[in-house]
């Protein structure tokens, strides 16, 4: 398998994470409102506990990233400890644009 260009990984990542969090919060909300239970509040609630699954799921749910890592650390290959900050900062980026977005629809950060 070839290996995808660094800045196309980049924008994988994002999507990818911001994908899973908008995808799975709004399905989650269907199966809330099928329930019973308050839609919006389901919506936001989703949103929260799935954000560190969208970020793994970005980074391709294994240890290949941490491996970077540490090889990066241990090592001395600054190269792959960069790129692989930067390929876990893109999902965490997504991630957060998705609870963003999901914040921004719900109105669930609003206090009265």
């Amino acid at each position: 398998m070839k290996e995808q260009p660094f800045f196309t990984l980049l924008f994988d990542s994002y999507f990818i994470a911001l994908g899973v969090l908008l995808g799975g919060a709004l399905i989650g909300g269907i199966g809330a409102f099928l329930t019973g239970k308050p839609l919006m509040t389901e919506i936001f609630r989703i949103s929260s506990s799935i954000r560190i699954w969208a970020i793994v799921a970005a980074i391709g749910g294994t240890f290949d990233a941490f491996y970077s890592f540490e090889r990066g650390l241990f090592d001395g290959d600054t190269k792959d400890l960069f790129k692989t900050f930067l390929h876990i900062l893109s999902a965490l980026g997504g991630a957060q644009t998705g609870a963003l977005v999901i914040t921004w629809l719900t109105g669930e950060h609003v206090s009265q």
